[in-house]
């Protein structure tokens, strides 16, 4: 590379306006000049759940504003960047459309490059961005919208070798949540109960564990606990904060049993192919769970691999993430046109069957 490159970032997948400006020098690793996110939680608060239509207001309204301040945040003059990249799919669609027609307005009106980034490829390759890690490595995306193994074997290539086949880790922790009146997001109010509970008391199901392969499901694990609170709720005619803390370990315990057991399992198909440096990387909000990164850290421990997440502020929905994907996509020649299209669906992998399912939080691919 003879001269410094200048990215400019947009995310607008789901329920996170954000936007980064990320500077790649002559010689080391790429840095983050400003990040900002603009978080829609308290849009959303009242309805339990995600809804597409205000996600897609909010964006529209905030886009414009997350740019202004990336820039005046890095110092960064608008004339200075040198390509713009943006998240051009899988999400939900109102969203997707707000931050590609930006994009191309900003490339037409400077005359740069437009680079189409796929969200989960911001995520997967969010561990070269953090700590300049080597292909080929083990990623495991865990979040409210999706749940994937994947190898990646470049800034192009992966491998999916497993996901959730019906509800992210994130959006089952954000069921939890509402069915036992715990505030959203459901992930952190229900590891501060866990915390206080028996993971022993309920047994909850451990779903597709008496199969092959690395394919995981949480919906029917949801619905487990709906009926053992119910059946709380019809034996005692209510339930005690002790319940609600026991019926939180146990489902947490369930999830990191499932988890871990189907990392052990895609570690061992990933080895196969010999490494020279094993790693597992975790993104996404779900690997802010301690309880969670632990046990994925023992599994890498007892296979000699090293494991590795993101700071949390770039494992969630953060547009540097996309500056980088589309810094790796640049220099490689990768460059799109004002025929960009926003996808809802987009595979990483595309050779492997589609996943099932849509949950709110997201289209799976």
């Amino acid at each position: 590379m003879d001269r410094p490159l200048t990215i400019l970032g947009i995310e607008s997948s789901c329920d996170d306006t954000a936007a980064a400006i990320l500077r790649q020098p002559e010689e080391g690793p790429a840095e983050i000049l400003a990040s900002v996110v603009y978080g829609q939680t308290d849009l959303h608060a009242p309805y339990g759940g995600v809804v597409p239509e205000i996600a897609a207001r909010a964006h529209a309204e905030k886009i414009d504003l997350s740019i202004e301040e990336a820039l005046a945040s890095s110092g960064v003059p608008l004339k200075e960047v040198d390509a713009i990249a943006v998240t051009s799919g899988p999400g939900l669609i109102g969203g997707v459309i707000s931050g590609v027609m930006c994009a191309k307005g900003l490339s037409a009106s400077l005359g740069v490059p437009l680079i189409g980034v796929n969200h989960l490829a911001g995520h997967a390759l969010t561990p070269r961005l953090t700590d300049q890690v080597a292909f080929p490595y083990l990623m495991l995306l865990v979040s409210g919208g999706h749940c994937q193994f994947l190898i990646a074997h470049s800034a192009e290539k992966f491998t999916r070798l497993g996901g959730t086949i019906d509800d992210a880790p994130g959006e089952a922790f954000d069921k939890t949540a509402r069915l036992l009146g715990l505030p959203q997001p459901g992930g952190p109010s229900v590891q501060s109960e866990a915390t206080k509970g028996d993971p022993k008391r309920f047994r909850f199901p451990r779903p597709l564990l008496d199969r092959p392969g690395c394919d995981m499901s949480f919906s029917g694990l949801k619905t487990a606990l709906l009926r053992q609170r119910d059946a709380l709720i019809a034996e005692q005619g209510g339930l005690t904060l002790q319940d609600r803390a026991d019926l939180c370990a146990g489902f947490q315990a369930a999830v990191v049993d499932v988890l871990a057991e189907k990392t052990r399992r895609a570690l061992a198909l990933y080895l196969e192919e010999a490494p020279s440096e094993p790693l597992l990387a975790v993104a996404g909000g779900v690997a802010a769970n301690t309880a969670i990164r632990a046990a994925l850290e023992t599994v890498c421990a007892q296979n000699n691999v090293t494991f590795t997440a993101p700071p949390l502020a770039l494992c969630t929905d953060n547009a540097a993430m996309i500056a980088y994907a589309g810094l790796e996509k640049y220099v490689a020649g990768q460059i799109d046109d004002m025929s960009l299209a926003a996808r809802p669906r987009w595979p990483l992998d595309q050779t492997a069957p589609a996943l099932l399912g849509s949950g709110k939080k997201g289209a799976k691919a």
